[in-house]
Parts: structure tokens; C-alpha cells; sequence
């Protein structure tokens, strides 16, 4: 990861950090919260060979609207199929898909959800008929059955989730600590001390993949940085790291953030004193950007550069604007 701040020598063990400062991002500690024991990954070979196995039974092609045909069996008022153009058997919608075929026909899925199959077939039947756009780009999966995972327009430029994992592996290699940049360790909240060389186990992870998005998030916190000193005279110590994320089903870009002066606290608790905490994001476009391209500048080794000069006792902040000016209107 591009830096203007030189990271500090490998530490051999623990070190403390001062848990009482900065501000907490809450998107790491919300991913770690909701992500069920099968969404977890122990490193990104096994994030990687999961997500690129799905891709490889996935297939995406254009289909027209009219020739999709809805099936409710009479026996069975909840579930709903579609036998698509070449296909001789049904395929299942996933919860997010007939959310998508709900959106681009103009038909409320909150409400079809609610209808008897049957009732809801007739209506989304109508509305495909009847679809201005006349084609949609589908994405089908099959795993044991055909799935229909994703539906979309014409226009939609498809990032998979394993080009995210695999661009990563590039800087990260397995996640686990073959590289800088790993799962993060443990913080003990009662002395504020981090150790970063734990296990990974499904609960320390921050490598998730579903059935929708991956989430992957990593830190060098083997090289702190000093940033001064704390009240007991030790050396105040910060670690870089960034987080990713991808929606291959169309339900968001892709997008990273990286982080520097910050403390890393673990996924349990988010990040803190992201001070210079970057986002960024790939458009869907028709030809979208691969996801290694903004990834060249995390490098794993960045330049020597100069270290932060704020004192130990204050954070940095920063430097605010002033106010712009209005010149009083001329009659």
C-alpha cells in the first residue's frame, strides 16, 4: 500500500496502543457481526478457490425478456420458477434475482412476495411480456440445481468476485502473515495490548464471501509505526490496513478504502483513529476497470518518507478550510 509514512521494524511480539483514542468504522466491525460460520474464510487460497469454483459453473448471457416464461405449480403457493430461452428444466430465482427481475419490469417485489405464487406469476409474466427494454443480461450458477443469481441490463460491466481475491493475493499472498499484509490479531482491551501473531480461526477472521459479495480486510500490524510517545512514556503505535469489498451480483461496485495513522483493533471492534482513511470505487461500467489497477499502489514495500510530527498527546486532525467569502451584490 502507497504510503508517504515509513513503516516501522518487524515487532517480535506484543506492543501496547492507547484504546482510548480516535474514531471507530463501523463497516469492519458490522461484517464481522453478521457474517454467518459458512461465509468465513481461515486465507485467501481457500476465499479464492471457493468464489473462482462458483464462477466456473456460473455462465452470464443475454437473454430476451418475452421468451422467459414464469411457472407456479398449483400444489405449491410459495415458489416460483422460470424456464429460460435453450433451457429444458426450471431455474430458481435467489431472493436477490427476483428482486432484480421485480426492478426491471417496473413491479413491486415487496408486494409479489406477498401475492400466492400463481397471482405473482401472472403479474411478472405480464411485466416481462411487456418489458421495453426487450433483453436482460442474466447470470446463472449451477450447483446441484440451475440457479439464477443475477439479472440485469444490456450495460452492465460484471467484476467476479475472485478477480477482487485474486488481485489481493498479489500484494497479500495467503492473508495469514506470508506477506506485510494479513488478518489482523487480538487486542486485550483491559492494558490496550495487541498481539498480532494469532491463529486465524472463524472467529478472528475478516476474509467473507456469500452467495452475493466478498469482504476482505488486512493490516501490517507486524511494522508499527511510532507516532510519538503516551502518558507512561511508551511509544504510541499505529498500523496501516485496508479493506475491500465486491458485489458481483449487481448489487454495488467495487470499491476499497485504505487507512494509514490508524489503529487497527481488530474486526471485532472496527477501525480506530482512521485519520486518513481513502475510498474509492469501480464503476459497473460496460468494459469495467480491473480491480489490480488501483491495487499497484498498495505495494507492499512503499518509499521512505518522513514520519508524522504531531505531539503524543494529540491526534492529528485536519487542517479546515476557511470559509469562503461572498461579495455583497451590486444594485
Amino acid at each position: 500500500m502507497h504510503s508517504d509514512m515509513e513503516a516501522g521494524p518487524q515487532v517480535s511480539g506484543a506492543f501496547r496502543v492507547d484504546v482510548g483514542r480516535g474514531a471507530n468504522v463501523g463497516r469492519v466491525a458490522s461484517e464481522w457481526y453478521s457474517r454467518p460460520a459458512d461465509q468465513r474464510f481461515l486465507s485467501l487460497s481457500d476465499l479464492y478457490a471457493s468464489v473462482r469454483g462458483r464462477a466456473d459453473r456460473s455462465q452470464t448471457r443475454m437473454v430476451e425478456s418475452r421468451a422467459v416464461r414464469v411457472e407456479a405449480a398449483r400444489d405449491d403457493m410459495e415458489n416460483l420458477a422460470l424456464l429460460l430461452p435453450g433451457e429444458d428444466r426450471p431455474t430458481a430465482a435467489t431472493h436477490w434475482s427476483f428482486g432484480q427481475r421485480c426492478s426491471l419490469v417496473g413491479a413491486p417485489s415487496g408486494y409479489l412476495r406477498q401475492l400466492p405464487a400463481p397471482l405473482a406469476g401472472i403479474n411478472l409474466q405480464y411485466g416481462l411480456n411487456h418489458h421495453r427494454a426487450e433483453q436482460v443480461k442474466t447470470l446463472e450458477t449451477e450447483d446441484g440445481r440451475l440457479e439464477l443469481r443475477a439479472v440485469t441490463g444490456l450495460d452492465y460491466g460484471r467484476i467476479y468476485d475472485h478477480e477482487l481475491v485474486s488481485a489481493v493475493q498479489r500484494i497479500a499472498g495467503n492473508g495469514t502473515g506470508d506477506t506485510r499484509w494479513k488478518v489482523p490479531g487480538t487486542l486485550d482491551w483491559a492494558d490496550g495490548t495487541h498481539t498480532p501473531f494469532v491463529d486465524v480461526t472463524t472467529e478472528t477472521t475478516t476474509l467473507y464471501a456469500s452467495d452475493r459479495d466478498v469482504f476482505l480486510f488486512l493490516v501490517d500490524d507486524t511494522h508499527p509505526i511510532e507516532a510519538g510517545k503516551l502518558a507512561d512514556g511508551s511509544p504510541d503505535l499505529y498500523f496501516r490496513g485496508f479493506y475491500c469489498w465486491n458485489f458481483e451480483v449487481g448489487s454495488k461496485t467495487l470499491g476499497m478504502a485504505s487507512f494509514c495513522g490508524a489503529y487497527a483493533r481488530t474486526a471485532t471492534c472496527g477501525v480506530w483513529r482512521a485519520s486518513r482513511k481513502s475510498p474509492s470505487a469501480i464503476p459497473n461500467t460496460p468494459r469495467p476497470v480491473s480491480p489490480t489497477r488501483p491495487l499497484r499502489r498498495w505495494n507492499a514495500s512503499p518509499p521512505p518518507a518522513r514520519r508524522p510530527s504531531w505531539p503524543a498527546s494529540v491526534p492529528p486532525a485536519r487542517a479546515s478550510s476557511p470559509a469562503p467569502t461572498r461579495s455583497a451584490p451590486t444594485s
